[in-house]
């Protein structure tokens, strides 16, 4: 009974809760006034502000069940653009006027329990008014429940299903219910917005975690009231807040502010009348896009016949841009690609088949066509190209721009599908090329705005993978290309059969796939980042996988940010990496990772921190030959803005040239980032074919020969040759625009086009051309940015945020060639080599960018939107004459003057508020949003005035309403002008710089609030004050006729009578100021020179003298290598105190002369008289060489002037040959103008030249004197030069002073050691000294300190001692020289002394060579075979040979004699040197030995004598040779390598690896051994079951009949199979050497056999 008590309690009181959603009863009409509002600006009260003002009545009646209509009654439409709150709305009646017939049109909606349904209009009623109603109809949108007065949830909106907070409450005396409804607009589950040019862009989640530039919020007041019907909406206001910043908002930031307002009238107890139309379902209450997609926001069109205006604005372009670019082109631009968005495509065609053959006006429109980006723009372009009205060159250019603007939807990417297809396209394989990666493209960017984007989209690419596969190499490569453009994880499968170790297809792929199989998971991974992770992994922890393949795998794994625990496992992994190109590679990663300050990759850099602290410090001390990993950024928080870039040094082997470099840059901005650019190049083959003096002959003896020699070792394999020479790559903004292969073919199609006849016709119509005179003219337009954000508002009118930016370049040319005397009809280009050319040239390039940054509400009716628009300006005209006369050595340049153009350059950037409608665009408001003159609010600045108020209550007595009214007169924003001139009156230029700025500052000091304002920035050039300047020449003549040009002669009669004159000017101001205790500037710097240049001479002398002295009592000591090396490791911080070896070291540097004097006056003077006096005897017998000799070269820089006065510069050049002295003079050519430049050198000997600079007044203010001579340090070659002064500029002082501390600042760092020493006061000194060939010590000795580093490495050879002696061959070919020289330096030397061998890598290794069998030293491993050096033991001799096999010739080193012997083919040489006739290579002696030399064939040298054995190969050689010395490739930890490219451990098993075998016990050569796998002799024991073993690593045994007289032991890897199978020796080395190793043992190797009489 209790129970049905308890549930008839329930239910009654659920019969007494009323529905509290509004309720509409039939019959009748709800009439409410309705106010919406949208505003935009800053929310300081006093600046400019723009906003839009609906008033309307609302009538809502009951249509059916839970059906209503909706009708805006009287509906008004009002504008503000003006400064808030001063200024008021003002009225829109012609747009108003306009819209009333939709506006008025009442629309059906559902509406249950407080939730709006569907939304049903007529198909008149157009999509940006129908927002309108929805703007309404969010108002009524109230999910209110009954058992809850605080409760959240997912509420659809306007704005989309955003996360709303409800609130109830009663108020009992009114009997009314509020409600409170907030929205937090951030945090939406389908936040309705549209973005457009942001494809490319990647979310930053991490710096929105920092930081926010923008958010936005809603909040809705309601009041309820029940009534017998139900529940009534008596009044319901909202208000929304969007705050967007460029940077982040805490620093400031611009808002829009939607406000609503309902407030209930009236009922009415009839029902309105519906409309008889047919409604459409038209959505719901969210928003839906509708023509604001096609309103650029920047300006507003009135549209009314889209064809005559597409024609008028093309007109207006194509005449006002071409001498010279117009200031609104940029916007001209934008407003001709919105009307081409509008028109149809039969409009477009139309348009071109009026203007196609106009050239100026088809290229204005091949340029706006890929910008409009829309379908129909592409299939133009398409469409044309294939009716041949297009050139290759249009085609291919606006194919790449259309498809990277062009909206990705399905018909524009079927659109470039079906150009697969076009044998025209498959023709050409540029075009191929940019169809197919903009395929996929397109399908990348598709698939960004719709993430459920279909896999069949990149069906077409798979099929043309599979294709290509193993049949096209070239083809597989794009196919993988397009799927790393398209990122579409459907792709992934097909892409993971061509990884190596992964894919099934990958076996016979070369590396260059590979690779391109690897990058083509880059984008995958920016969606599927785990899955990319688990392959990456796996592809990098495969260690028999090519080394630049598991690099790339790691860049990949590292843009998936990795987590901690993927970090440290690839750190562990490098702690046994073989390959220390990846343990370079990945440690700089991890290392310059550290330094990472961008919030997107901060997880990664805290993980590679720690990750550091497991790994050694020794990867640090890798050379520069390994591979490397650079990354640097920079991230600013409070402005949300950053940057970074990276760089991909990769190698596989330790040469100059890398395999391949990647460099990439990123930008942040605003919470998102973009990689902008991204260049690759992989130089493949390039290194090889530049350093090779001759090209290999293609010998079929040779090669048989070799690969007869080659088939002895067991499964020899081939390394890869290089294919192209190089390739190169483009990426922009993650997609690849374009790559190339540099190969052969490529370089002689272009040698043949060069060459060939028809650029020599082209050639000659050019210079025809020039001769009659021809005008050019070129205008570019850009559209660089456009980017844009659609966000609705509460009210329903939508919210944009836009970037716009647009730049038009144009140049025309005036060129006009004469030639002296004319040239006949059939002239030869040879006969202009022997005329009197001129060209007179008039060029005007100007450039004008517009920058659009806007704000507001934009549709295609009005628009109030806050502007700032940036204009850029520039325009540098110029006319140049000039005139070359190649017989008479002259060139003459003239630069004349530009009338009426004085602006170069401006820049203005203004801020505005905007309010227009598209019915009165005349009525346009436009208001700067910072006025000239502001009053400040007193809610902003009231704690200001407060504290102004109480600092003066103690003297001022004064209301307080007076303070505030003085804090506001001088709280206004104030107009700052700077101007900046400066002027040559040498050459009649001004030039003046002009800055004003009006800006928010003075209201809040941050960096948005300085853009708001106006700032302008200009640039003019005008004349000088003074005679007008005709024109500016720059003339040089060379030869003879250098002397007719002098214009101001510069000799001693010149200088003495000027010199008289200031003796004279000095004695009158003697006379006049006896009292003056400070001189004029004038005569201090006058007599300075003159004590100067006396105190010159005894000081250079003295000085002289004092090195002399020290150079004599210095002792001669050598310092080795080793000690270099020690020193420099040991004295790796400065000091401040001198230790005694510090002294030693300084004392053992000491320079002795090399110099013999040349210049001597007579025969007692040689021993007493220094090198500076002999100078100083040449310099004063003539102090002007233009006394005694003619000047070499004559260069004037001068103004001719309209009175003809002189005025500019001179340089002239004399060359004085008997005294082996060069003067050059520069001297201004005004006739009282003394200053000037003097340089002075002469030629003591062939080890010493002394100069002289002097500069000043006549040359003597200022004099240094700089001495370079050859000498020796110890028992080094050595240089030294010497720079020596008495007086110098302030200017030159400080920088010396800052140059030395900063020398002793990086002291440590680069390892330099710094002693303080008291030196020659005013000397520096720098000594360096050859080491080696290849090492340097260098000292810097300034006069308070010295400085020194020895053993520092260079990158060449220096050409001293033997290497001086290696270049007499190359004596007349200078590149020869250079390429010998570079050849050297980056060779590779590997030795074999005694029984110690010292590889390529510089490991040494002691081995027991086999008696009698040759044993290959080094050899080209490729398929090639360029050379093999072979080495064997003689077993009667005890002495090694030494067999090179090299062009089809075979070179015999061995000992006879006590002498070393050469044989050629042979025959034995009996006069060396010798030099092949083809110049393949050369043989000569080298000290006690011989030298084979041969750098075109990759054998750089092969050396010989009685001790020891040297082999070098030069730098494109590495890791393509093997042998005993390996494979000259760094990698140390994997220097055993087999010929059949298995890793073993041992040094002996390796070495016997690489012996050739011998053939049968009576082979002539005495080798009786061959190379087998042995069984071993006990069993063992293998994973507990019994087992017989079989060595998969060749032992050396003797041939049957033979026994072994010598043995050693060796430790070999084995392969084990169960004691009952059934495999033996008899299955053949290729099967056992394929199998895997179980365990290694120890085994008997033979060295030396002893075959009997009956052996077979």
């Amino acid at each position: 009974m209790r129970v049905i008590l308890l549930a008839l309690t329930v239910a009654l009181a659920a019969c007494h809760q009323t529905n509290l959603a509004p309720q509409f009863a039939d019959g009748k009409t709800y009439v409410y006034k309705y106010e919406a509002l949208v505003m935009g600006g800053l929310p300081e009260e006093g600046l400019a502000r723009t906003g839009v003002k609906l008033l309307s009545k609302v009538w809502i009646s009951a249509e059916a069940e839970n059906t209503y209509t909706l009708k805006l009654v009287d509906p008004e439409i009002l504008e503000y653009s003006g400064f808030w709150p001063k200024d008021d709305f003002s009225p829109a009646t012609k747009i108003t006027s306009a819209l009333a017939a939709q506006l008025t049109t009442p629309i059906k909606f559902e509406y249950s329990n407080g939730v709006v349904g569907k939304v049903f209009a007529p198909a008149g009623v157009s999509e940006t008014v129908l927002n309108i109603y929805r703007g309404v109809l969010n108002i009524f949108q109230l999910n209110i429940k009954k058992t809850q007065n605080v409760y959240e949830l997912q509420e659809p909106g306007t704005q989309g299903v955003c996360k709303t907070h409800y609130l109830l409450s009663e108020d009992a005396k009114d009997e009314l219910i509020l409600l409170t409804k907030s929205k937090d607009l951030n945090k939406c589950q389908k936040r309705i917005m549209k973005d457009i040019g942001l494809t490319y862009t990647e979310r930053c989640v991490e710096c929105e975690a920092r930081g926010s530039n923008l958010k936005a919020a809603a909040a809705s007041n309601y009041i309820i009231k029940e009534t017998a019907t139900g529940a009534l909406l008596l009044n319901a206001s909202g208000i929304e807040i969007i705050q967007f910043s460029p940077l982040n908002i805490l620093n400031g930031a611009a808002q829009m502010e939607a406000r609503q307002n309902l407030t209930f009238l009236e009922i009415k107890d009839t029902r309105s009348a519906p409309m008889n139309a047919e409604y459409l379902h038209r959505g719901s209450v969210q928003y839906e896009f509708g023509s604001e997609l096609l309103q650029t926001p920047i300006q507003l069109l009135r549209i009314t016949n889209v064809e005559a205006q597409i024609i008028e604005t093309l007109n207006h372009l194509v005449t006002f841009n071409v001498a010279k670019v117009h200031e609104d082109a940029p916007l001209k631009f934008i407003e001709l690609i919105q009307l081409l968005r509008v028109a149809r495509l039969e409009s477009i065609e139309a348009i071109w088949n009026q203007f196609k053959d106009k050239a100026d006006h088809r290229h204005w429109i091949l340029n706006v066509i890929p910008a409009v980006g829309t379908s129909a723009a592409l299939k133009f372009i398409k469409e044309k190209f294939l009716a041949d009205q297009l050139t290759l060159a249009e085609s291919t250019t606006a194919l790449i721009a259309s498809i990277h603007m062009v909206t990705a939807d399905l018909e524009a990417i079927q659109l470039i599908k079906s150009m697969f297809t076009e044998n025209k396209i498959q023709e050409n394989p540029i075009l191929r090329e940019v169809v197919l990666l903009g395929y996929g493209t397109l399908v990348s960017k598709y698939c960004a705005e719709n993430p459920a984007c279909p896999a069949d989209l990149m069906r077409p690419i798979h099929e043309l993978a599979v294709q290509a596969n193993k049949i096209d190499i070239e083809g597989l490569i794009m196919a993988l290309k397009v799927m790393g453009n398209a990122g579409h994880p459907s792709s992934l499968k097909p892409i993971t059969k061509f990884l190596p170790g992964i894919g099934s297809a990958a076996a016979d792929l070369p590396l260059r796939a590979h690779v391109e199989a690897v990058q083509a998971m880059r984008n995958i991974a920016k969606r599927e980042p785990k899955m990319i992770q688990d392959i990456a992994l796996q592809l990098f922890m495969d260690k028999a996988l090519h080394s630049e393949v598991r690099m790339v795998a790691a860049i990949v794994l590292f843009e998936t940010k990795l987590p901690m625990g993927l970090v440290i496992t690839l750190a562990n992994n490098l702690l046994t990496e073989k390959s220390l190109q990846v343990s370079s590679f990945v440690y700089s990663y991890m290392k310059s990772m550290t330094r990472n300050t961008s919030p997107d990759l901060a997880s990664v850099a805290s993980a590679c921190n720690v990750a550091l602290r497991i790994l050694s410090p020794k990867f640090d001390r890798l050379s520069y030959r390994f591979s490397r990993s650079l990354y640097v950024d920079t991230y600013h928080d409070p402005w949300m803005m950053g940057a970074a870039a990276s760089a991909f040094y990769i190698n596989d082997a330790a040469t100059v040239l890398p395999r391949s470099i990647v460099a990439k840059a990123r930008s942040y901005l605003a919470g998102a980032y973009a990689d902008v650019v991204e260049l690759g190049v992989r130089t493949e083959g390039m290194q090889e074919a530049l350093l090779k003096i001759q090209e290999v002959p293609e010998d079929a003896d040779r090669m048989t020969k070799m690969r007869q020699v080659m088939k002895a070792l067991s499964e020899w394999r081939a390394t890869p040759s290089s294919q192209p020479l190089a390739s190169v790559y483009v990426k922009v903004f993650g997609q690849e625009l374009a790559f190339g292969n540099v190969d052969k073919a490529v370089i002689n199609q272009l040698i043949q086009l060069a060459s060939g006849p028809a650029m020599k016709t082209y050639g000659r119509k050019s210079l025809d051309a020039l001769l009659a005179g021809v005008t050019l003219h070129y205008a570019k337009p850009l559209l660089l940015s456009e980017v844009r954000r659609i966000i609705p508002t509460s009210v329903g009118l939508p919210m944009e945020l836009s970037l716009y930016s647009a730049a038009v370049a144009a140049a025309s040319a005036e060129l006009k060639a004469t030639v002296s005397p004319p040239l006949p009809a059939d002239y030869q280009v040879a006969q202009l080599l022997k005329s009197d050319i001129s060209m007179r040239t008039t060029i005007s390039p100007s450039v004008s960018t517009h920058v659009y940054a806007v704000m507001g509400v934009n549709t295609a009716f009005l628009q109030a939107v806050l502007m700032s628009r940036a204009k850029v300006h520039t325009n540098i005209p110029a006319k140049i004459e000039a005139r070359v006369d190649i017989i008479k050595g002259n060139f003459k340049l003239q630069l004349l003057p530009v009338e009426g153009v004085s602006k170069i350059a401006s820049a203005r950037v203004e801020t505005f508020a905007i309010a227009r409608n598209v019915e009165d665009l005349a009525a346009a408001k436009i208001t700067p949003m910072v006025p000239s003159a502001v009053e400040v609010s007193r809610e902003t600045f009231s704690s200001r005035i407060s504290r102004m108020a109480s600092s003066l209550a103690r003297n001022i007595s004064a209301s307080s309403e007076d303070l505030e009214g003085d804090a506001q007169s001088q709280l206004r924003s104030k107009a700052i002008q700077k101007r900046m001139c400066a002027e040559s009156l040498t050459f009649g230029i001004k030039a003046c710089s002009e800055l004003e700025y009006r800006n928010a500052t003075f209201i809040k000091d941050c960096p948005l609030y300085s853009m708001i304002g106006e700032h302008s920035f200009l640039v003019e050039i005008s004349p000088a004050a003074g005679p007008a300047i005709e024109r500016i020449e720059i003339e040089i003549q060379v030869g003879e006729q250098a002397a007719e040009k002098i214009i101001k002669v510069i000799n001693m009669s010149e200088e003495d009578k000027s010199l008289g004159d200031n003796n004279v000017l000095l004695k009158l101001r003697k006379i006049l100021a006896p009292s003056m205790k400070n001189t004029t500037s004038s005569s201090a710097s006058s007599s300075s020179s003159k004590s100067s240049s006396a105190s010159s001479k005894s000081s250079t002398s003295s000085s002289s003298s004092h090195s002399s002295k020290a150079s004599s009592s210095s002792r001669s000591s050598s310092l080795s290598s080793s000690s270099s090396s020690s020193n420099s490791s040991s004295s790796t911080s400065s000091s401040s105190r001198i230790t005694y070896r510090t002294k030693q070291q300084i004392n053992a540097m000491n320079f002795t002369k090399d110099h013999v004097h040349q210049h001597s006056f007579s025969r007692e003077r040689v021993n007493s008289r220094s090198s500076a006096y002999s100078f100083e005897n040449i310099y004063n017998k003539a102090k002007y060489l233009s006394d005694t000799v003619n000047p070499a070269v004559t260069i004037l820089i001068r103004a001719v002037r309209a009175d003809h006065k002189v005025q500019g510069y001179q340089v002239a050049a004399y060359v004085d040959r008997a005294n082996e002295r060069l003067q050059i003079v520069f001297a201004s050519l005004e006739e009282n103008n003394h200053w000037r430049i003097c340089a002075d050198g002469v030629k003591l000997s062939d080890h010493k030249i002394m100069a002289k600079l002097a500069w000043g007044l006549e040359c003597k203010e200022y004099e240094t004197e700089i001495t370079a001579e050859t000498g020796r340090i110890g028992k080094d070659a050595a240089v030294r030069m010497k720079i020596t002064w008495e007086k110098l500029p302030e200017s030159m002082k400080r920088f010396a002073k800052r140059l030395s501390d900063f020398l002793s600042r990086y002291t440590k760092k680069f390892g330099i050691t710094k002693a303080k020493v008291q030196n020659v006061r005013n000397e520096i000194k720098l000594s360096v000294a050859a080491a080696s060939e290849r090492t340097l010590n260098v000292v810097l000795k300034t006069p308070q300190r010295t400085f020194y580093k020895l053993g520092i490495a260079i990158p060449v050879s220096l050409p001293i001692g033997e290497a001086a002696a290696e270049l007499e061959p190359y004596q007349k070919n200078l590149p020869d020289q250079l390429i010998y020289v570079l050849s050297k330096a980056t060779a590779a030397e590997c030795s074999m002394v005694k029984d110690t061998l010292t590889t390529f890598n510089k490991r040494e290794h002691r081995i027991e060579m086999p008696h009698s069998c040759f044993q290959v030293m080094a050899q080209d491993c490729t398929d090639e075979l360029k050379y093999i050096v072979l080495l064997k033991r003689d077993e009667t001799q005890k002495e090694k040979w030494v067999h090179v096999k090299i062009n089809n010739v075979e070179v015999e080193l061995y000992a006879k004699d006590s002498a070393i012997k050469v044989k050629l083919n042979g025959v034995e040489l009996s006069q060396l040197p010798y030099n092949q006739p083809e110049g393949k290579f050369q043989i000569k002696r080298k000290s006690d030995g011989i030298s084979v030399l041969a750098p075109g064939l990759g054998l750089q040298e092969v050396y010989f004598d009685m001790a020891s054995v040297k082999v070098q190969i030069v730098d494109w050689m590495r890791s393509k040779t093997c042998g005993l010395c390996g494979t000259a490739d760094g990698e140390i930890r994997q220097e055993f390598r087999t010929p059949n490219k298995r890793l073993t451990e041992n040094a002996v098993s390796f070495a016997h690896s690489w012996v050739l075998p011998g053939k049968s016990c009576r082979d002539a050569s005495g080798c009786y051994m061959n190379l087998e796998s042995v069984k071993l002799e006990k069993q063992v024991d293998v994973h507990g079951q019994k087992s017989k073993c079989y060595s998969v690593e060749p032992v050396l045994r003797c041939l049957p009949s033979c026994v072994a007289v010598r043995t050693t032991t060796v430790d070999v890897a084995f392969h084990c199979v169960p004691a009952a199978s059934n495999l033996n020796r008899s299955e053949g080395l290729s099967s056992i050497f394929e199998k895997s190793a179980d365990i290694r043992e120890t085994v008997e190797a033979h060295l030396a056999c002893r075959c009997t009489a009956k052996c077979a």
